[in-house]
């Protein structure tokens, strides 16, 4: 089971996770979607191709471009295509 948690919230949590490049990624069903608001922010990857970001809002507070996935990878990638992960504090277990 992985799970990931930010200001005292479960933000996602499954069974089912791919781990690349030391990040893990929750497939979209395994969210709290109450927490995520979208974001403008993207960024390209050369081998996963671009992705897109959420804002996560947690009491109040809220942790800008935390959390990130590709909605359409490059074939090298296509398990994690949709797939969310996780940075800028955002705990993550397993």
């Amino acid at each position: 089971m992985a799970k990931a948690t930010w200001n005292g919230a479960v933000l996602a949590e499954s069974d089912h996770f791919e781990i690349v490049e030391n990040n893990v990624y929750f497939p979209p069903a395994a969210l709290k979607r109450e927490f995520f608001r979208p974001s403008d922010t993207h960024t390209t990857c050369p081998w996963k191709g671009v992705a897109s970001y959420y804002h996560v809002e947690v009491g109040g507070k809220t942790n800008r471009d935390a959390a990130w996935y590709y909605p359409r990878t490059e074939p090298a990638a296509k398990n994690i295509e949709g797939f969310i992960a996780f940075w800028r504090g955002v705990q993550v277990s397993r």
